[in-house]
C-alpha cells in the first residue's frame, strides 16, 4: 500500500494523494520524501554557486569581496528562483518557522521576491549600502526563526530550496541565513 505524507508536516500520512489538512502542500508519497531529504542538492547547488563564484572573480582579478559578492547574487537569484517554482507551496512551509510569515502569512508570497530583488540590485549595483544594510536586517530575522524551531526540537522542512528538494530544518538552515547575514556584513564594512 502506497503511503503519502506532507513534506512540511511528516506526522501526516494518508494512503491516497490530496493536501495536507495542517498546510495545503500537496501530499506525495513517502518513498519520494525519505530519499530526497538529505543534503546533497543542497551541497551541490552551493557548490556550484561558490565554483561560479571563484571563477567570474578570477576572471576579473580575484579578490575575496569580488568572490563572496557574487556568490551572494547568486544565492539570492538561485533560491529565489526555487521558491518561485511554487510560490503557495514555498509560502506554506515558510509560515511554519519564519516569525514574521507566521504572523503575515502573505510575507512569505512575498519573501522569494525580496530575494530576487538583493540579487539583481547587487548585479546593477543599486543602493549598495542599504541594500547590504536590509540584506543583514532581512536575513537575520529569518535566521532567528529557525533557531527558535531549533531550540524547540520541532522537525519542519526548510522551504530555502522551495517545495521541490526537501531539506530538513537544521543547522544548515541557520547557518545559510546569518551566513548570508554575515556576508552582507563584511561586504559592507570593506567596501
Amino acid at each position: 500500500m502506497k503511503i503519502y505524507t506532507c513534506p512540511m508536516h511528516p506526522e501526516i500520512k494518508e494512503n491516497a494523494p490530496g493536501k495536507c489538512p495542517k498546510c495545503g502542500m500537496r501530499l506525495v508519497l513517502k518513498e519520494d520524501v525519505d530519499s530526497n531529504s538529505n543534503y546533497t542538492p543542497l551541497l551541490v547547488i552551493i557548490g556550484l554557486i561558490l565554483l561560479t563564484s571563484i571563477l567570474i572573480s578570477y576572471t576579473s582579478g580575484f579578490s575575496l569581496t569580488k568572490t563572496i559578492y557574487n556568490f551572494m547574487i547568486g544565492f539570492f537569484l538561485i533560491f529565489s528562483g526555487f521558491k518561485l517554482m511554487d510560490l503557495k507551496g514555498f509560502a506554506n512551509g515558510y509560515s511554519t518557522y519564519d516569525l514574521l510569515a507566521k504572523k503575515m502569512y502573505g510575507y512569505g508570497y512575498i519573501y522569494p521576491f525580496i530575494e530576487l530583488f538583493f540579487g539583481l540590485s547587487m548585479i546593477v549595483k543599486f543602493q549598495m549600502d542599504l541594500i547590504l544594510g536590509i540584506e543583514v536586517i532581512v536575513m537575520t530575522f529569518s535566521g532567528v526563526g529557525v533557531a527558535i524551531k531549533l531550540l524547540k526540537g520541532e522537525k519542519f522542512q526548510c522551504a530555502c530550496l522551495g517545495t521541490f528538494l526537501k531539506i530538513p530544518l537544521t543547522k544548515i538552515t541557520l547557518i545559510e541565513d546569518f551566513g548570508m547575514a554575515i556576508l552582507a556584513l563584511i561586504i559592507l564594512l570593506i567596501r
